[in-house]
């Protein structure tokens, strides 16, 4: 489903440890690419950007929310998209 996303997890002084790791490089050149063709979506449905997995599984588990959560409330993109640390992941540089 998401591309090159691996899990580990691992047993250490008892307690299991999990983690994710993407290659987020694709997703950074693909953006910049796309801003650089001018291909920012249409009028009516901009081309934010293109957002790692792993992003937005950091965003859920800083936040304290489900996935779900993030995807159907506008406001959690709205602050994932609009993060100076995701600028490199933006397609369209407008601010939401």
């Amino acid at each position: 489903m998401f591309r090159d996303v691996k899990t580990y997890s691992a047993i250490e002084d008892g307690n299991l440890i999990t983690g994710t790791v993407q290659d987020c490089t694709p997703y950074a050149e693909r953006a910049k690419a796309l801003q650089n063709e001018g291909f920012h979506g249409s009028k009516d449905m901009k081309l934010a950007a293109t957002i790692p997995f792993v992003m937005v599984e950091k965003y859920c588990n800083d936040n304290n929310i489900t996935y779900r959560e993030c995807m159907t409330n506008r406001e959690h993109m709205r602050r994932i998209l609009n993060d100076p640390a995701n600028a490199h992941f933006r397609v369209w540089p407008g601010k939401l």
